[in-house]
């Protein structure tokens, strides 16, 4: 058995991010980006009034001083005279500020009537002037390549007048259930079957993830059968097997796959759920051999699945994040594989409580679909008493 550190670096270091496509901004939102976000131009444009009030020169900004109204300048219309000595213009917030100004008086400062304003307060020069280039300027970088975009990253983009970016295909996963037993939701249950919860789920995990999945038909437990998925797959950046990757006599995965020139990488991990989980290559596409146990596959999804998806999309594929919790219960020692126990989390004070379930069987998937985390326990960890100090993963995509 290899360590989870040793098998996710080894998944990872024969991944290459996708080729570029151009998509409209309106679809950004989740992609990686390619190439950089410049900016178009400069922000603001101009220098602009961040309140509403009366753009003057600061030389006249003095209380009690009387000045001359010579126009308005809603925002979208700028005002296209200079403003001299003793004169004001009205602008709102947005306005450009016209030449001959440098400081605004806000409206809560001033008292108009009858075309003229009064000062009520004095205002030093560049008072509330958002200046020209102030967020950015033309050719900023405003979004580095290589960054997942958020909704913030998107209307940065459209403040820089970017209508469309370049970013790494979504990789194409595709999905391969294998097992005599096993039939889709609302399918027929032959006898002795079950319905495969991990085709779904891993679907949804690898949209969670960024990738396209792409669902294909279930395989019997045949070498034949297994080898036409695997011919299904080709073209898509990863193949993901679930089931028949063990020692039983029906495990048949990995001899299916050789038929068509299946290399294997590694076979079992020191870990639980998931030890025997499968890593090769086929003609150039990797694929990833997770366990039939719902639990199994998608514990091997989050530690191996989710940094492959991302690394294919032009990320580093980093490993899940550890968060500190203290343990709700006491647990014994820990044996010669790493553990992660599915468990509730509760806030307490300042800290979080992690309290694994009672029954951590691997195919007890509500156990799993109620759980907000992972604890993880290293290889070899002596017993914790209640309170202690654990590794935790969240599983809010899950």
């Amino acid at each position: 058995m290899i360590s989870v550190d040793e098998a996710r670096t080894r998944i990872l270091a024969g991944l290459a991010a996708t080729g570029a496509e151009t998509v409209a901004l309106a679809q950004g939102f989740g992609r990686v980006l390619a190439e950089p976000v410049r900016a178009r131009l400069n922000q603001p444009p101009a220098d602009v009034s961040a309140m509403d009030g009366f753009t003057l020169r600061a030389a006249d900004a003095v209380a009690g001083a009387r000045l001359r109204v010579i126009g308005t300048a809603p925002a979208g219309h700028p005002f296209a005279g200079v403003v001299g000595p003793g004169e004001a213009v009205q602008l709102f917030t947005g306005s450009f500020v016209p030449p001959g100004a440098d400081t605004v008086l806000m409206q809560e400062n001033a008292a108009f009537a009858d075309g003229v304003v009064t000062v009520n307060e004095g205002c030093a020069v560049g008072r509330f002037i958002r200046r020209a280039g102030q967020d950015f300027a033309v050719g900023d970088v405003l979004i580095p390549a290589g960054k997942r975009l958020s909704a913030r990253d998107v209307g940065l983009a459209a403040a820089g007048n970017t209508p469309w970016l370049r970013v790494h295909r979504r990789p194409k996963v595709a999905i391969l259930a294998t097992g005599d037993e096993i039939s889709l939701p609302g399918e027929a249950i032959g006898p002795g079957g079950i319905v495969s919860a991990n085709t779904h789920a891993l679907a949804a995990f690898v949209l969670a993830c960024g990738g396209e999945p792409v669902v294909l038909p279930i395989a019997g437990d045949d070498l034949a059968a297994i080898a036409a998925g695997a011919d299904a797959a080709r073209g898509a950046e990863l193949l993901v097997t679930t089931g028949g990757v063990s020692v039983g006599a029906h495990d048949l995965v990995q001899a299916g796959l050789e038929a068509r020139g299946f290399v294997l990488d590694f076979w079992k991990i020191a870990m639980r759920p998931g030890k025997p989980l499968m890593f090769g290559g086929l003609g150039g596409m990797p694929i990833l051999g997770l366990p039939g146990n719902p639990v199994s596959a998608l514990v091997g999804a989050v530690l191996f699945l989710r940094p492959a998806i991302e690394r294919l999309s032009g990320l580093p594929g980093e490993p899940p994040v550890l968060e500190m919790a203290r343990l709700g219960v006491a647990l014994g020692a820990n044996d010669r594989r790493d553990d992660y126990l599915r468990a509730t989390l509760a806030h307490d004070g300042a800290d979080w409580v992690a309290t694994p379930f009672a029954v951590q069987d691997s195919a007890m998937l509500r156990t799993l679909a109620r759980a907000d985390a992972l604890i993880h326990r290293p290889a070899g960890q002596g017993a914790l008493a209640a309170g202690a100090a654990v590794e935790v993963i969240r599983l809010r995509d899950l």
